[in-house]
């Protein structure tokens, strides 16, 4: 990873849910993921816009399905990391993991 492109928190967690819903990663699961282990709120058009960059940056790629069997029913754009995008986000997790050790946390005067 020689010219390494820094990304920043939204990316992470939206590669990190990604990754941790496998084969069910789309807009709706990768921001409901996001809101239950983040606890943060993101619209589905961050997390949209979120994805098109990490898809820019080779990160990840998408793959639409058939529309739902219901009326009305619309496809789903599902979001697979590739080889560089698990390596990314490998290294990043690691990198916070090294800078955070051993870190005591409480409160600063």
């Amino acid at each position: 990873m020689g010219s390494r492109s820094y990304f920043g928190e939204l990316e992470l967690l939206v590669l990190a849910a990604a990754y941790r819903l496998g084969d069910d990663a789309y807009g709706v699961t990768i921001r409901q993921e996001i809101s239950a282990r983040a606890g943060r709120t993101v619209s589905l058009g961050s997390a949209y816009a979120t994805l098109g960059r990490l898809a820019e940056k080779k990160l990840v790629r998408f793959a639409i399905s058939d529309p739902e069997p219901v009326r009305g029913g619309r496809a789903r754009r599902y979001v697979r990391l590739t080889p560089a995008g698990l390596r990314t986000l490998q290294h990043t997790v690691g990198s916070l993991v090294q800078m955070t050790e051993g870190l005591s946390l409480g409160a600063r005067a």
